[in-house]
């Protein structure tokens, strides 16, 4: 089996073949074990948080708009291969069905009609912001949404410590 943490060394399809057999296998155990449980549900209302606030800042709209009128995606192909195999196997415990292709060809794997596919998302995909964002978002906004950006991914963070080392001492 793969290393699931090494982006370059697998496909996303192998990943995915690592992250969805790894789920099969051992998804109970985490859902079972009270501190994954509790990183879960600490991420989960960590990412609702820093969604809302990206909404609330008008980072969604504008995205939507460069995406339908300039038709611009920073969710360019490619972007797909900076996950490991860990982070798609949250996103199976989140409840989250990986796609196994593209809804459009240009886009990054995990991108939808709706935005992205997946709830535990890679640091860039979390916190990029285009320049034009930057210039056209008031700051006060965007350190509200960096706030909670920090929170999500300081929940994804121990949650990934976590499950890796819950893997290791299944494999001992």
């Amino acid at each position: 089996m793969p290393n699931p943490d090494n982006p370059v060394s697998s496909s996303v399809e192998e990943k995915i073949a690592w992250a969805e057999t790894c789920y099969e296998e051992k998804g109970g155990l985490f859902l079972r074990d009270e501190r994954s449980a509790t990183l879960l549900s600490r991420l989960k209302g960590a990412v609702r948080a820093s969604r809302t606030a990206m909404a609330v800042a008008g980072v969604v709209d504008e995205c939507r708009t460069c995406e339908e009128r300039e038709g611009g995606s920073c969710c360019g192909a490619g972007l797909e291969n900076k996950y490991d195999g860990t982070l798609l196997l949250i996103n199976l415990l989140l409840g989250i069905q990986l796609p196994k292709q593209r809804s459009d060809p240009p886009s990054c794997l995990f991108l939808g009609p709706d935005g992205c596919l997946l709830i535990a998302r890679q640091v860039i995909c979390v916190n990029y912001l285009c320049k034009k964002i930057e210039d056209r978002i008031n700051p006060s906004k965007i350190a509200v949404l960096r706030e909670k950006e920090g929170v999500e991914l300081e929940c994804l963070f121990l949650l990934k410590e976590h499950i890796k080392e819950k893997l290791r001492t299944c494999e001992d």
